[in-house]
C-alpha cells in the first residue's frame, strides 16, 4: 500500500498538466496509466492545433510533458492497468491489476477511453488481421493496398489522409451525408488525389478469410462492397469512467459530470480531459482541464490538513 497526496489516473495530456501542477505545488503524486505516458497523443502523427507548436509529431509532444513532469518528482507508473476506484472514508483507493493498492485523499480521473466499436460481422474476427483503430499504429502495414476509413468526425478525416502516405487509395465510409470533420481538414482530404468519400452508407460488414478482403455497405438502399486490404475504425470512443466501484455522476455517453473546478459528484475527486463531459475534445482543453483540477485538488488537501491540525 503507497500513499500519496494525489493520484493521477491517466497519464494523457490532461493527466501530465494535473502531474506538473501538483508537484509544483509540492503534493506528492503518482500518475498510473495501463500504457505508456501520452494518451491519444501516440495515436496522433501530426498536432498542428497546440498554441505554441506550429506542427508537432503527436509522440515528441507526449515525451515534453512526460519529461516536464518526471522534473518535478512525480511518480510515474506506466503500463500499470488499474482494476478500479474507489472511496474508503476520506481515502481514494486505486486498486492496480497487480494487486497493489495506492490511496490518496484526493484523485484526479485523466483515464480517457477506447474506441467505440462498428459492431458489425467481421470486426471482432479481423482485429488485428486488417481491422485497426490507429493509423499512426498500423498504417506502414499497408503499403499500396486500397483501405477503407469509416467514420466521418476529425479523427476519421486527419487519420484518412495520414494513411495516403502508405495505402493507393483510401475510402472514407461515413453514415451521414455530411461530414462533421472541422473544415480545414475537410478540405485538406478532398485536395488528396488518393481519397474518396462515400456518404450516406452504412457499413454491414467486414469480409475476408485469412486478413480483410471486403467491407459490405448499404447506400441509398441498395447493397454495395468496396474491395480493400484493411479497415480503419474512428467513430468515436467509450470512456473508461466503469472504473469508479463508487457512484459518480456521469451522462447518458458514460462521461463524467463535473463544476468549473473538475470536481465530480464525489468530493475529492475531480476529472478531466476525454473521460469528462464537454464541449470540446482537444489537447489545449485536457490541459487546461488538468492545470483546474491541481489548483482545486491543492486547495482540497490544504483544507483538510488545516483541519487536522485545529
Amino acid at each position: 500500500m503507497n500513499d500519496f497526496d494525489v493520484i493521477i489516473v491517466g497519464g494523457g495530456p490532461a493527466g501530465l498538466a494535473a502531474a506538473l501542477y501538483t508537484a509544483r505545488m509540492d503534493l506528492k503524486t503518482v500518475v498510473v496509466d495501463r500504457g505508456p505516458l501520452g494518451g491519444q497523443l501516440l495515436n496522433t502523427e501530426l498536432v498542428e492545433d497546440y498554441p505554441g507548436f506550429e506542427s508537432v509529431l503527436g509522440s515528441d509532444l507526449a515525451l515534453k510533458m512526460g519529461d516536464h513532469a518526471r522534473k518535478f518528482g512525480v511518480e510515474i507508473r506506466d503500463f500499470e492497468p488499474v482494476k478500479e476506484i474507489d472511496v474508503e472514508g476520506s481515502a481514494k483507493v486505486v486498486r492496480l491489476e497487480s494487486g497493489e493498492e495506492l490511496r490518496a485523499p484526493a484523485l484526479i480521473m485523466a483515464a480517457g477511453g477506447l474506441p467505440r466499436y462498428l459492431q458489425v460481422p467481421g470486426e471482432k474476427e479481423f482485429w488485428g488481421r486488417g481491422v485497426s483503430y490507429c493509423a499512426v499504429c498500423d498504417g506502414a502495414f499497408f503499403k499500396g493496398q486500397e483501405l477503407a476509413v469509416i467514420g466521418g468526425g476529425d479523427a476519421a478525416v486527419e487519420e484518412g489522409d495520414f494513411l495516403t502516405r502508405y495505402a493507393s487509395k483510401v475510402y472514407v465510409i461515413h453514415r451521414r451525408n455530411e461530414l462533421r470533420a472541422q473544415p480545414i481538414l475537410i478540405d485538406r482530404a478532398r485536395a488528396n488525389p488518393k481519397i474518396e468519400f462515400i456518404l450516406d452508407a452504412h457499413v454491414k460488414e467486414i469480409g475476408g478469410e485469412d486478413k480483410v478482403h471486403v467491407v459490405r455497405y448499404e447506400q441509398h438502399g441498395e447493397a454495395k462492397e468496396l474491395r480493400v486490404g484493411g479497415v480503419f475504425i474512428f467513430i468515436g470512443f467509450v470512456p473508461n469512467s466503469k472504473l469508479f466501484k463508487v457512484h459518480v455522476n456521469h451522462d447518458e455517453g458514460g462521461y463524467i459530470v463535473t463544476d468549473r473546478n473538475m470536481q465530480t459528484s464525489v468530493e475529492g475527486i475531480w476529472a478531466v480531459g476525454d473521460v469528462r463531459a464537454q464541449l470540446t475534445k482537444q489537447i489545449a482543453t485536457a490541459v487546461g482541464d488538468g492545470t483546474t483540477a491541481a489548483v482545486a485538488a491543492s486547495m482540497y488537501i490544504t483544507t483538510l490538513k488545516d483541519t487536522a491540525r485545529a
